[in-house]
């Protein structure tokens, strides 16, 4: 108060003096000085540069509006080291911070910048800053029971020391110290006994730097040169010596414990922490808040009248100035430092945000070395603000692989995190993801479903090409299918060559030769079209196969029941006055067959005009395969052929059946009887076999029904009647023929 009021006994808004003896203030160094300081001296408008003080409030220009500081707020200071935690992959973080301005607010901007980059905080602690050991045992035993391997400090090094006794005792270990400033450097800390707890503790210091000359300074103080009893008492400390006359009662005693300081000691042969000036922090902050009022004050003093900053531009008078004179030379201060560094204040007063990340590392000779691994600066272009070398770095243990921090191991590619109800979204459970679906990256939230073409494979971290399946020549049943096929159309071939070389044998005679042709050929066709049912199904085999198939199978369904007709009308025929005998002929049983097949003509042509089938890939029906298959077009036409071919099977099967009692010389009922007894066995069958298979099975059950139907027509009608002509041709005359026939009549 005496620097503003100018008198011994302030009046609080009274000045005695007329000009004011006070430029700026440098200080304090601690943020809880440094607050009430700001507020006094902001009501007077008197400049005020900090070198140490760091509480993010003071950054507030409404309360402290002459504040300034060559040293970054803890806002910076807490943005890295959120960064500085999220760099590793520590995502389970334990927070302990001291329950002051220092604390609390630096503590919360890293848990909120922890938060807002998904890390989850496993414990949050804070402690008195007056030792209390309900508080201390209370932080231990959190400390001892959380997963958490990474903590967070912030506090000062007198407040934590404590704490760090107590985890000494306990022998707490393998744990990964992240330090605020206020604990970074050490020499408390570096006692040997707690090296194996703390090694490895890795922070964030305010830049050092270099004052030219100033260990030149140091080595040629002298007592003699600054007689004061603080030189005096340094010497002794330094040199281990006692100043003559210190005590003149025990003169003799000191004379033999110590030796006597002469003052012509040398400093620059101790090796001594004071004495290096290498690594200098808070002394270059002040060197710097220094040279900040005197660059002001320099620039106040090169002002020229009409150039001035302020009303009618003018300039303050260097002997006669008002504080708020030099408040703004100070604010708009920039020069650039000894070291190339730029020194200037933003608009909170704030110096550029640079910091240097150390590493605490044990030397060979068991001392503690803070080692600088990397560096954040702010002012940096985005992305290049944090520069670490991570091989620079020692871990707890002598360790140099980054240890974990998490609640929960990382899920791999091919899993998903499952969030456990109740805890944090750090705290999960990986579930592999489930067929059809993908995690291509580690900690997928949620798996990705794989194009309807592609499938998942095995890991499930990657979408492969689903297998096309369908009924190929390639095969080993699709080369089956298309052999017997082949073997049943030759064979069938060689039956009608067979009846045309014996067709004016009785026998090919009696079974209407005409219509055992005819038969012959669709049983060939039958055996063919078997063979559009094998390959890549394609538009135009889609709208071929089953029209082909239909039409054909109407066309021996028609030929048999014609024959089972007209031998019923043959027979019938020869009874006296028979009505049947115009019926005949060759004229009746064509008609039967063209418009039997036709009707299956119609109904195909109709399918064909309003829904063709056509070719698709069903995606659904099996896993992890593309069923390359047709698809009918409508369903109710596909099985109204079939019933209409049933329909004529069974008709044709009850009228051979009642014929079965005729001659046996002339008599084919009995052969068509039991090939539509199979006929009609193997299509009800198929039925069942083809709703409940997919893909190429369900083609194949086709295919063997058209083979097995064609196959019991071909065996149980032309077989008999082959054996005659080949191996019994003395049945095969009219006059056995006819001979059989009178006895059995």
């Amino acid at each position: 108060m005496w620097l503003v009021t100018g008198q011994e006994d302030p009046i609080p808004n009274y000045q005695c003096r007329e000009h004011s003896p006070l430029a700026p203030v440098i200080g304090s160094a601690a943020s809880q000085v440094s607050i009430p300081m700001a507020r006094l001296l902001g009501l007077y408008r008197y400049p005020q540069i900090s070198y140490a003080s760091t509480v993010s409030l003071l950054s507030d220009r409404n309360e402290f509006p002459s504040f300034f500081r060559t040293i970054p707020s803890d806002d910076f200071q807490s943005v890295g080291l959120a960064r500085l935690v999220m760099h590793f992959g520590w995502s389970w973080v334990g927070l302990i911070a001291e329950d002051s301005d220092y604390g609390i607010q630096g503590i919360q901007i890293v848990k909120e910048e922890i938060l807002k980059a998904g890390g989850c905080i496993a414990f949050f602690e804070k402690f008195p800053p007056v030792y209390s050991k309900k508080a201390t045992d209370h932080i231990i035993q959190v400390i001892k029971k959380s997963s958490a391997n990474a903590i967070m400090v912030f506090a000062v090094e007198q407040n934590f020391a404590p704490y760090v006794e107590e985890i000494v005792r306990q022998n707490i270990s393998g744990k990964v110290w992240i330090s605020s400033e206020g604990w970074t450097i050490s020499f408390f800390f570096a006692k040997k006994n707690y090296l194996r707890t703390l090694s490895g503790t890795i922070g964030i210091m305010n830049r050092k730097g270099d004052i030219p000359g100033f260990q030149e300074y140091l080595f040629h103080i002298r007592p003699s040169n600054y007689p004061n009893d603080f030189t005096k008492e340094f010497w002794e400390e330094v040199f281990d010596c006692k100043w003559p006359g210190t005590n003149q009662t025990a003169d003799v005693t000191l004379d033999i414990a110590h030796k006597a300081c002469t003052g012509e000691e040398k400093l620059n042969e101790l090796n001594n922490a004071f004495l290096d000036v290498s690594n200098l922090r808070y002394t270059y902050n002040t060197y710097t808040a220094v040279y900040a009022v005197a660059h002001a004050l320099h620039d106040m003093h090169t002002c020229k009248p009409g150039n001035g900053p302020f009303v009618n531009k003018s300039c303050a008078n260097i002997w006669e100035f008002e504080p708020w004179q030099l408040l703004h030379y100070v604010q708009n201060v920039h020069f650039t430092a000894s070291d190339g560094m730029g020194v200037f204040f933003d608009q909170n007063g704030n110096p550029p945000p640079v910091y240097e990340i150390l590493n605490w590392h044990i030397t060979p000779n068991n001392t503690l070395q803070h080692m600088k691994v990397g560096s954040i600066d702010f002012s940096a272009p985005k992305g290049k603000e944090l520069l670490i070398n991570e091989s620079a770095i020692m871990w707890n243990g002598g360790h140099m692989q980054i240890p974990n921090s998490v609640c929960a191991e990382s899920c791999s590619p091919g899993y998903r995190k499952a969030i456990r109800c109740g805890e944090p979204v750090c705290c999960f459970d990986c579930l592999p993801c489930s067929a059809g679906e993908i995690s291509n990256q580690s900690n997928a939230t949620e798996c990705l479903m794989c194009p309807d073409d592609q499938w998942s494979n095995e890991r499930r971290d990657k979408c492969i090409p689903k297998l096309r399946e369908f009924l190929s020549y390639e095969d080993p049943m699709g080369a089956t299918l298309a052999a017997i096929s082949v073997f049943c159309m030759l064979l069938s071939v060689t039956i009608l060559c067979i009846f045309m070389k014996y067709r004016e044998s009785p026998i090919v005679k009696a079974n209407n030769r005409e219509l055992s042709y005819l038969l012959l050929l669709a049983l060939v066709l039958c055996f063919l079209c078997s063979l559009v049912f094998i390959g890549q199904p394609r538009t135009w085999t889609c709208m071929l196969r089953q029209p082909a198939f239909g039409i054909i199978f109407a066309l021996c369904v028609s030929c048999v029941l014609a024959k089972t007709i007209m031998v019923v009308i043959a027979f019938n025929a020869t009874k006296p006055n028979s009505n049947l005998r115009k019926w005949v002929g060759p004229k009746l049983p064509n008609i039967i067959v063209f418009v039997c097949t036709g009707i299956q003509f119609i109904i195909c042509v109709v399918w064909l005009a309003n829904y063709p089938p056509f070719a698709e890939k069903n995606t659904k029906s099996q896993t992890g395969i593309i069923i390359i298959e047709c698809n009918e077009g409508s369903a109710p036409a596909f099985w109204c052929m079939l019933g209409y071919m049933g329909l004529l099977a069974i008709i044709c099967f009850i009228v051979a059946f009642l014929a079965r009692n005729l001659p046996d010389s002339f008599n084919e009922a009995k052969f068509i009887t039991f090939s539509m007894v199979v006929f009609v066995s193997v299509w009800l069958a198929f039925i069942p076999a083809y709703l409940s298979t997919r893909g190429k099975y369900m083609v194949a059950v086709e295919i063997f029904a058209i083979l097995a139907s064609s196959a019991g027509l071909l065996s149980c009608i032309f077989f008999p009647r082959c054996v005659i002509i080949l191996m019994k041709p003395d049945m095969n005359t009219r006059a056995y023929l006819m001979g059989k026939s009178i006895k059995k009549y």
